[in-house]
């Protein structure tokens, strides 16, 4: 995967050669790297909406890789994070996975590992953020439906008939019909089934519809 929109891997790592050889590494299987000998550099440079994922480095001049982490996390920032140590304890990990790293490998660190672990980042990003779109589109699209319109949504998510819907909320099986028509355009669904996974796109969003 390669060109403008691809991933972008940020390698934060203040040993040049350790910066040389892991870019070589991770380009091999097509991931873009953007290498950064300097905590604060990454920090003023980095683009928090791009897709990819973060390696860095714990132990760095002036600032930590943890405490790197620690204000990454709370700036919101949902790129994965995989940290490297030569000196890795078995608390230090644990600070770190519970700081929200993604993966905390040493060094020397294993090639396939570390490509593995990012591959696996990387898609668990996209997918990540695919989930977030599709919530945003359920909620643009479920604010277009009308009150009643809502109401029978919820009906035909239930498993509902027209029928039993018409009885449960007092209307005619052809009022229901128009009624369901509308959330078929207004969500763009064009089986029971997309209509379905909007209704699941807009909960897994919101927490209830």
């Amino acid at each position: 995967m390669s060109g403008p929109l691809s991933p972008l891997i940020h390698l934060i790592d203040d040993d040049e050669a350790v910066r040389s050889s892991l870019s070589l590494l991770i380009s091999t299987v097509g991931l873009r790297v953007q290498a950064w000998s300097h905590p604060q550099q990454f920090m003023a440079g980095f683009d928090a909406g791009a897709i990819g994922a973060i390696v860095l480095d714990v132990r760095m001049p002036g600032i930590s890789g943890l405490t790197v982490l620690d204000t990454l996390v709370a700036r919101g920032v949902d790129q994965p994070i995989i940290m490297l140590t030569g000196h890795g304890t078995v608390e230090m990990c644990r600070r770190a996975f519970k700081s929200g790293a993604a993966e905390f490998l040493e060094k020397p660190v294993d090639d396939e590992l570390l490509l593995e672990a990012l591959q696996s980042a990387v898609r668990q990003h996209v997918q990540s953020r695919e989930r977030l779109q599709a919530g945003r589109q359920a909620r643009e699209r479920y604010a277009q439906l009308s009150a009643r319109e809502r109401e029978v949504l919820g009906l035909i998510v239930s498993g509902l008939t027209n029928k039993e819907i018409g009885r449960a909320i007092d209307l005619s099986p052809r009022t229901v019909e128009t009624h369901r028509a509308h959330l078929f355009a207004k969500l763009g669904a064009e089986s029971l089934a997309q209509l379905i996974r909007q209704y699941a796109a807009l909960v897994d969003a919101d927490g209830s519809a």
